[in-house]
C-alpha cells in the first residue's frame, strides 16, 4: 500500500485513536488518544511500567517483533491506519526511525553504520555526500572525518549515540522515535543529544521517551503524561504543552508526580 502524501491534518505528524496494546492476555496499555504535532519535540513520561515505551514502539510497529504483542484501535499516519494488514511495516519504519536506549552501532565502520540502512533501501545518489550530511545533521563530523574507516565501537558512549542517530537521518524518515536516549550516556553526552535535538526538530517530529523530569522540562515542546491503572495497565493522563504541564497540570496526578510525591 502507498502512504499518502499528505495527513488531513498537517499539523499533526501522527495520531493515536483509542490504541490498547496486548501482550498475550495483558493489556499494557489501555485506550490512548494522542495527537503528535508535526516538527516538534514531544515527551512521554512517567512511572516505569506505565506503558511509555509500549506507546513508543507502537508508532513504528516495533511491537510486532514481539510474538505475543497485538494492538486494537488505530495509528493514523498520513491519512492511514498504520496497523491496517496492507501496510508494510518495513516502510513503516523507513520513515518513522528509532534511536534506542543504549547505543547500538553496527559492527561496521563509522561510514558503513551510516550508509548501511541507506543502501538496503535503495538508496542512488553519492553515499559520500549522504553521509556527511548525515553525520553532519548528527553534530558529528568534524569529530569523525579523519576515521571514517575506523569501527563505530571506537567511539564514546555519547558519539555512538549522535551515530545511531546518523544512521536513522540517513534513511531520510519523517519522525523520529527516542527510547531513552540518554540515560546510558553522562550529563556532558546527554546536554550534546539534548542541543542536537533542538536542531533535528527543524526537520523531523521528535517523540522522546524520559525518566528526567528536567530533560523533559527543557528539551521538549509538548508532554504527555502517563500512569497505569490497578490493572496495571498504563493510560494517558494529560496531553499538553510542556511549560503548562510543568507549571499549571489540570489533573492532581501529574502535579504529584512532576513533583516527585509518586513514581
Amino acid at each position: 500500500m502507498t502512504l499518502n502524501s499528505y495527513a488531513p491534518n498537517k499539523h499533526l505528524a501522527v495520531e493515536a485513536d483509542k490504541m490498547s496494546v496486548y501482550y498475550g492476555g495483558f493489556r499494557a496499555v489501555k485506550e490512548v488518544s494522542l495527537q503528535i504535532p508535526q516538527k516538534a519535540i514531544t515527551a512521554l513520561i512517567g512511572p516505569s511500567g506505565c506503558g511509555k515505551s509500549t506507546v513508543l514502539r507502537s508508532f513504528n510497529r516495533m511491537n510486532d517483533l514481539v510474538p505475543t504483542a497485538r494492538v486494537e484501535g488505530a495509528i493514523h499516519y498520513h491519512g492511514n491506519n498504520i496497523y491496517a494488514p496492507n501496510v508494510d511495516p518495513v516502510e513503516i519504519r523507513r520513515r518513522i526511525g528509532m534511536v534506542f536506549q543504549k547505543p547500538n552501532p553496527f559492527s561496521k565502520s563509522i561510514y558503513e553504520n551510516v550508509a548501511w540502512g541507506a543502501r538496503i533501501n535503495g538508496y542512488k545518489g553519492n553515499m559520500d555526500e549522504l553521509v556527511e550530511a548525515s553525520l553532519r545533521q548528527a553534530a558529528l563530523w568534524d569529530e569523525v572525518k579523519d576515521k571514517l574507516a575506523e569501527s563505530g565501537f571506537s567511539l564514546s558512549g555519547g558519539q555512538q549515540q549522535r551515530l545511531c542517530i546518523a544512521r536513522t537521518i540517513a534513511v531520510k524518515p519523517e519522525i523520529i522515535l527516542m527510547d531513552e536516549p540518554t540515560s546510558a550516556l553522562d550529563p556532558v553526552a546527554t546536554l550534546k543529544i539534548e542541543d542536537l535535538i533542538q536542531e533535528l526538530k527543524e526537520n523531523y517530529t521528535i517523540i522522546i521517551v524520559t525518566h528526567n523530569m528536567q530533560q523533559a522540562a527543557r528539551a521538549s515542546d509538548f508532554t504527555a503524561f502517563f500512569n497505569m491503572d490497578a490493572d496495571r495497565a498504563g493510560y494517558l493522563v494529560e496531553f499538553n504543552e510542556t511549560n503548562e504541564i510543568f507549571t499549571n497540570p489540570k489533573h492532581e496526578l501529574t502535579e504529584q508526580y512532576i513533583t516527585g510525591r509518586f513514581g
